[in-house]
């Protein structure tokens, strides 16, 4: 899937492409035309066609290069990690893992489905739209089979509990992906389960919905949904390459260096009157939207909910789950 230059930039700054991420994805090009001017420069006569066949040749060299801002990772491979389709992606392999026992959103689906298949498809929902308070209650004592990082002490801001699905944000997130996902649909005061999805549900159970809800957190569903911040910056079209980064050293912070390399125009994208720098807000805002409610939701890391201890930072390192290596490998020579 190629990109124009005047088409609006995938990173969501606003720009146009050849005015954002352009100049980090095909940096390597200005070498190429130097080259070609060298080439008329030492060649005479040469024909149009060699002239189209050289630059042709020079492109694809240079697009197969590792790319040291990419941390090794070519501009042809890096295209393909931001603009192709789920099911297009190369260099990785993305498998639906055995057990999905540790995989909280799934459970939770399967909470939802079983409360609906039990009656013929569908159940009420409360008067505020949500999901009823049996169904939250069972949401809730599923918590210690989880790998999840809580405060030490029960406090009400623990995204993976709640009296109801308005203070349960993992429960909330689940849903909504549901939805989106278009496995269940709300109508007439009731969550419904698509015809389609319930025979689906019947013949391959739960594993058939992996997939599709992974596609859908990653390219439908807005990851600064539940945060509150203003920013207005999109962090899915990164999402692979951080991911495969984090994988590989669990340092949030070196992620963020890494992510700010790799595509500098995005701290041009926040605002520069407010209170933390372009780089701590990028921080922030990958943390949050990327970490915490989307590698930590799937159950694919944990991370230590608290910032400070004994008034010291604590280093934002994340543990690395079995679940996440089961879902991807990643064949990136680099």
């Amino acid at each position: 899937m190629k990109l124009g230059r005047n088409e609006p930039c995938h990173c969501g700054s606003g720009k146009k492409f050849k005015r954002c991420c352009m100049s980090s994805v095909f940096k390597q090009h200005g070498q190429v035309f130097d080259d070609i001017e060298a080439m008329q420069a030492t060649k005479q006569n040469v024909t149009l066609d060699e002239l189209n066949a050289a630059l042709q040749h020079k492109v694809q060299d240079c697009n197969n290069q590792p790319h040291p801002d990419f941390c090794g990772v070519t501009p042809t491979q890096m295209a393909n990690w931001l603009y192709a389709p789920f099911d297009e992606l190369q260099w990785v392999t993305i498998s639906t893992p055995d057990i999905l026992s540790a995989n909280l959103v799934i459970r939770y689906l399967t909470l939802i489905l079983d409360e609906a298949m039990t009656q013929d498809g569908s159940f009420k929902a409360t008067s505020k739209g949500n999901l009823p308070a049996n169904l939250v209650k069972q949401a809730c004592e599923l918590l210690p089979e989880f790998a999840v990082a809580q405060f030490p002490t029960n406090i009400s801001i623990s995204e993976f509990a709640g009296s109801n699905e308005d203070k349960f944000n993992a429960l909330h997130y689940t849903r909504v992906l549901a939805e989106v996902s278009g496995i269940i649909y709300q109508r007439s005061g009731c969550y419904h389960v698509k015809k389609s999805a319930q025979k689906q549900y019947q013949a391959e159970g739960i594993r058939a919905f992996f997939k599709p809800m992974l596609a859908a957190a990653i390219s439908k569903y807005n990851w600064g949904y539940l945060d509150g911040f203003e920013y207005d910056i999109d962090l899915r079209p990164f999402w692979l390459f951080m991911l495969w980064r984090i994988q590989s050293h669990n340092s949030v912070d070196q992620l963020v260096e890494e992510v700010m390399t790799a595509f500098p125009d995005l701290l041009q994208s926040f605002p520069e009157d407010d209170d933390f720098s372009s780089e701590r807000s990028l921080s922030i805002l990958i943390e949050s939207r990327f970490i915490e409610r989307f590698l930590q939701f799937w159950g694919f890391v944990t991370i230590d909910p608290r910032r400070y201890l004994n008034a010291e930072p604590v280093a934002r390192v994340v543990q690395v789950l079995p679940l996440l290596k089961h879902t991807f490998q990643f064949t990136i020579n680099a």
